[in-house]
């Protein structure tokens, strides 16, 4: 099982059709009905020979069938998915990319994407071209054996959000101060410090191209006090004050256990052991009451965003 989101998970069922003596399609319907039967809740199946097959199968056929279960292999994808339009259904095919495909080759579906010289492709999406080539022939050679033995390099921690609406860049500093506060608890709960921190800003309609980068810092921390400064001369440094901002992203960079914090002679070790402690309290005191059991002044504000977001699990309302 590899659990994609909040409602979503990918499973490879291979080895389980001749222990429980079903087909694919019998064994999807036995975990649907076993699912409406606990929750009340009516699921459905993406069935593929490959993870983006199953994903495409999911989000586009699963939908607008009686059992609510579809089934794509190649052939059958190029039988119903290549001409579908709009081609945004697709996984991982956003309005930025099918935009650059109509204006760029005059392509608004997957076929046509078959029929672009390779070289063009790599020339205008560089390496993730290869993604874009494999998904339109229905390839997909990623397995969940080999996400499951993925181990990354380096560790991050992120988090982004979608504003309600489009915010003035004063409005936006606020709720992007709200979420680092809340990002920078979240790593001392976790027991992780870092080195590096980043951010993205996306502006209302993509009126302009995103803002935002990284810094590395000199020292590894968690402390709330110097992280919130640097994420906020970070933003001051980078934003556009002239337009409406829609999307906000932070993210922190070479996680690593507390434990390898550094100080300098300059820092108030004991002054930085209280602000971790409190960080400490807070989080028990909102694990147990709730996450707006305590909060800022700023959250109170017209245009904050935590008392609503902490009321959402996955982006969807929890109430």
């Amino acid at each position: 099982i590899y659990v994609y989101s909040i409602d979503e998970c990918f499973m490879d069922v291979t080895s389980y059709l001749k222990l429980y003596k079903m087909s694919v399609k019998e064994l999807a319907k036995k975990m649907i009905d076993d699912v409406y039967k606990e929750t009340g809740i009516c699921a459905t199946a993406g069935i593929g020979t490959n993870l983006f097959l199953c994903k495409v199968a999911l989000d586009i056929t699963a939908k607008h069938v009686e059992d609510h279960m579809g089934y794509l292999d190649e052939e059958e994808f190029k039988k119903t998915i290549w001409h579908h339009k709009p081609i945004t259904d697709v996984w991982n095919i956003g309005p930025g990319i099918a935009n650059r495909l109509k204006n760029k080759f005059n392509v608004n579906d997957l076929y046509g994407v078959t029929q672009i010289k390779e070289s063009l492709l790599y020339k205008e999406f560089g390496v993730n071209a290869e993604y874009l080539i494999d998904h339109a022939k229905g390839i997909e050679p990623c397995t969940i054996k080999q996400i499951h033995a993925y181990k990354p390099t380096s560790n991050s921690l992120s988090n982004s959000q979608i504003l309600f609406e489009d915010y003035k860049y004063e409005d936006a500093f606020l709720a992007f101060k709200e979420m680092v506060e809340l990002n920078v608890r979240e790593m001392v709960g976790k027991g992780l410090a870092c080195s590096v921190i980043f951010l993205g800003v996306g502006y209302s309609k993509d009126a302009i191209k995103p803002t935002g980068g990284s810094l590395k810092l000199a020292e590894i921390t968690n402390s709330y006090k110097r992280l919130n400064q640097y994420f906020i001369d970070l933003f001051i440094k980078t934003t556009n004050k002239n337009y409406p901002i829609r999307r906000l992203s932070i993210g922190f960079g070479n996680v690593v256990s507390e434990q390898y914090q550094t100080v300098d002679l300059f820092t108030n070790v004991e002054q930085e052991t209280k602000e971790h402690d409190l960080q400490l309290t807070l989080l028990a005191i909102q694990k147990k009451y709730g996450k707006n059991s305590i909060l800022k002044g700023m959250n109170l504000k017209e245009k904050a965003t935590t008392i609503k977001r902490n009321k959402l699990i996955g982006g969807h309302n929890a109430e």
